[in-house]
């Protein structure tokens, strides 16, 4: 297949690792942020066919597994409500609250819907003119244009019976919090390729400035991973913090100015809270004044919401890269696909799940699966 195929070629990833190996002469420890890069990782087992120098670990690129949980509460409250119609991609519909998920609430008379565009979302509203509709915009900045059309287009059209549940959340200030936390250990960035072709990668130029730490913005498929390291190895090795475009066929310096300016006319920039994070400030988007009358949280108004997380989970600590999922005592017992305690276990691109689906809850702890 043209354009996939040849970023899996074995002979010219087995020439990237080589490269590295001779690159390399310390221990360094990197970490790619999108979760999608995480699944390539795993699934390819890159991060076994590296030098032993070289550490990957996982970071909070998963805009499901970072959604707070308080968050996900509020959906399912609004959810039950017997007018509403309630909207979402198929990844949030199995994210556990604190009291079951939204399959749930479905099954216990529920109108959830699965759409694939938040445009979806518009259009059954425009059909059911009797009932709130209410998408559930959650993503990085990826997501966030498509969100906005909508936004924007409930208000070109009047359309009065739409809101939209924003939990958005941003990439750079995620990084910078990682690198100011005590307990940091990651050295350098394999960068959000899909982020960044919307965004572009000005912004983080200050961050590799302020932190000495290199990034490296990177594609998804094996040979964009491996050559994302061996830049990255690169810097690190020559003392230079920089960053670098390995995604040149999918990213520029300044990204989608389009899209941009559809983010920027229907959302501002706020605090957010992160799930087994906390608060970061500015790391999130909540709509303009102009759009307030589509804030579901506004329309809604639902309080006295009381958390519970399951105490064993460590799913905080895998997203700041400070624990693999194999040390979880849950990981691949009571934690699992079928019976998920963290979000990161159900999404499309959390680490929990690549973990199990290419086997390594069936790893023996301390062998190859524990790297």
């Amino acid at each position: 297949m043209k354009y996939v195929d040849e970023y899996r070629d074995h002979a010219v990833a087995q020439k990237l690792i080589a490269e590295i190996g001779r690159a390399v002469t310390r221990p360094w420890t990197l970490m790619e942020v999108c979760g999608g890069q995480t699944h390539s990782i795993v699934k390819y087992g890159l991060d076994y066919l590296l030098p032993k120098e070289v550490e990957l670990v996982h970071g909070p690129g998963c805009p499901v597994c970072v959604t707070p949980l308080e968050m996900i509460d509020r959906a399912h409250a609004i959810a039950r409500r017997s007018n509403v119609i309630f909207c979402s991609f198929g990844d949030m519909l199995r994210v556990p609250g604190s009291h079951g998920d939204l399959f749930q609430v479905k099954a216990e008379g529920g109108d959830v819907r699965i759409v694939y565009s938040p445009l979806d979302a518009l259009r059954i509203a425009n059909a059911n003119p009797n009932k709130k509709v209410v998408f559930f915009a959650i993503g990085f900045e990826t997501t966030a244009p498509a969100n906005a059309m909508a936004v924007w287009q409930a208000k070109a059209q009047d359309i009065k019976n739409f809101s939209v549940l924003v939990s958005h959340v941003i990439v750079p200030p995620s990084i910078t919090g990682i690198l100011q936390s005590p307990n940091n250990r990651v050295q350098g960035f394999l960068g959000p390729g899909h982020v960044c072709a919307i965004m572009g990668y000005r912004e983080y130029e200050p961050i590799a400035a302020r932190y000495q730490v290199p990034i490296v913005i990177t594609g998804f498929e094996p040979l964009d991973l491996l050559e994302g390291t061996l830049m990255t190895v690169r810097q690190l090795e020559q003392g230079r913090a920089e960053v670098e475009n390995q995604y040149a066929r999918a990213v520029t310096r300044d990204g989608n100015v389009e899209a941009q300016k559809m983010i920027n006319r229907v959302f501002k920039i706020a605090n957010r809270s992160w799930r087994g994070i906390g608060i970061i400030p500015k790391s999130g988007y909540r709509l303009n004044y102009e759009f307030q009358e589509y804030d579901a949280e506004r329309i809604f108004e639902v309080e006295n919401i009381q958390t519970l997380e399951p105490a064993i989970c460590i799913a905080g600590q895998v997203l700041k890269g400070l624990k693999k999922p194999h040390d979880c005592p849950a990981f691949g017992k009571e934690c699992n696909p079928q019976t998920p305690l963290g979000a990161t276990m159900v999404s499309a691109e959390g680490a929990c799940a690549a973990y199990y689906n290419y086997g390594r809850h069936m790893v023996a702890a301390g062998s190859l699966g524990a790297k």
